[in-house]
């Protein structure tokens, strides 16, 4: 079978919301107000430090597929005040969010043993207003949220390929720029940067899913222990190393490129590793150059820019069972799935989706008994479950 990205057709039974008169549908749906009907229709597990268990109403698979979200929105009024990365999270919620995820991961290994069967994948994406600030809707929801899907080989085997050329397949090689002009260096960064015990370098070709062929040149790390590590606490630390580099490296190439020789920047993670890579690397300043040029003549081009850290995260487990993290410059409109190469195309079809929901909802209730069990949540009962 010929190695590219599949996209795969799930269905979704659609959701009876009226949107307000004078606001498009992304400003509603990122509103406090749709926020609660999330709650209260599709809420499974709520907690303390205000992290929520959900089911993804438009999913992207109907085998497994939940979501975790850090619902400020009635705490922090402001939006561009609400936490939007892992790095913003305070230590207590960020703990117990940790905690959260090795449980549902846990599950899902324990669930889907096999590679051959079950793509599972887990991690989060930016979602602060890091476009451009006349888009719609722009700075709406601002608050982090992770996913956690699982989609049978079988129907990936099956589904049609994808465009190679859908400009939402960020797979670092085509479409990232930091892949295309300056991927020894961002490699090198990390690797100066981090502190690494329980990750270690990946290659390409241990992260590649054979399927779909992606990732594509991303810097991957294999979780060594597998499963067992996720629960230890030096993994988590880890994971958000590989954040902290990323962002690092992220806010001081757009330091340079909106001015150029900009200092340091006063607050980065890594400042020794910033000045010795990264501020004396020819194709890093070169890089910049040539798209600082590019803004000053091309305003459709500087409008796309994503000034501030937009990326995507994830864990997922490889052909041969080993767990890989990796981390990708964010695009607009992109999904988490993209990232491994896997297209979802969502179709209204309430019939289809209703053939699916008793097994998606018995498998995501167990989830809740787990983190109820360990102190992480209460249960939210919905017209759906109790």
């Amino acid at each position: 079978m010929q190695p590219g990205p599949r996209e795969i057709v799930t269905p979704f039974r659609p959701i009876p919301l009226d949107v307000p008169e004078g606001m498009k549908p992304n400003e509603f749906f990122n509103s406090t107000e749709n926020l609660n009907d999330l709650v209260h229709n599709n809420g499974l597990l709520l907690n303390p430090e205000n992290l929520l268990l959900y089911r993804k109403a438009l999913g992207h698979s109907n085998e497994f597929d939940t979501s975790i979200i850090y619902n400020t929105s009635q705490c922090i009024l402001n939006p561009l005040g609400r936490p939007v990365r892992r790095t913003q999270v305070p230590e207590d919620v960020r703990h117990v969010w940790n905690r959260m995820n090795r449980i549902i991961i846990e599950y899902m290994l324990e669930q889907y043993p096999d590679p051959e069967r079950h793509l599972l994948l887990a991690g989060e994406a930016s979602l602060d207003a890091t476009w451009p600030l006349t888009s719609p809707g722009v700075p709406s929801i601002r608050m982090l949220h992770n996913h956690f899907i699982v989609f049978p080989m079988d129907e990936l085997r099956s589904a049609k390929p994808a465009d190679p050329k859908n400009p939402n397949l960020t797979d670092g090689g085509q479409h990232s720029l930091f892949q295309a002009y300056m991927r020894d260096v961002y490699r090198a960064f990390f690797d100066a940067a981090l502190d690494l015990e329980i990750l270690k370098p990946a290659s390409d070709e241990d992260a590649r899913i054979d399927l779909t062929g992606y990732p594509q040149g991303l810097p991957s790390w294999e979780i060594q222990g597998g499963a067992a590590a996720l629960g230890d606490v030096r993994f988590w630390k880890e994971y958000d190393a590989v954040l902290k580099g990323f962002i690092d490296f992220y806010r001081t190439f757009f330091s340079q490129v909106s001015s150029r020789n900009a200092p340091i920047l006063p607050d980065v993670y890594f400042p020794e590793q910033v000045e010795a890579v990264l501020l004396f690397d020819d194709a890093f300043m070169g890089t910049a150059k040539k798209v600082r040029e590019r803004c000053i003549k091309d305003p459709a081009y500087a409008n796309a820019i994503r000034w501030q850290p937009a990326f995507k995260q994830l864990i997922y487990r490889n052909d041969d069972g080993k767990l890989i993290v990796t981390i990708s410059q964010n695009s607009i409109g992109n999904a988490i799935t993209e990232l491994l190469g896997v297209v979802v195309s969502r179709v209204p079809d309430a019939a289809a989706y209703e053939r699916q929901e008793p097994g998606l909802i018995e498998r995501l209730l167990e989830v809740r008994r787990r983190l109820i069990e360990a102190d992480l949540g209460e249960a939210i009962s919905t017209p759906y479950w109790d």
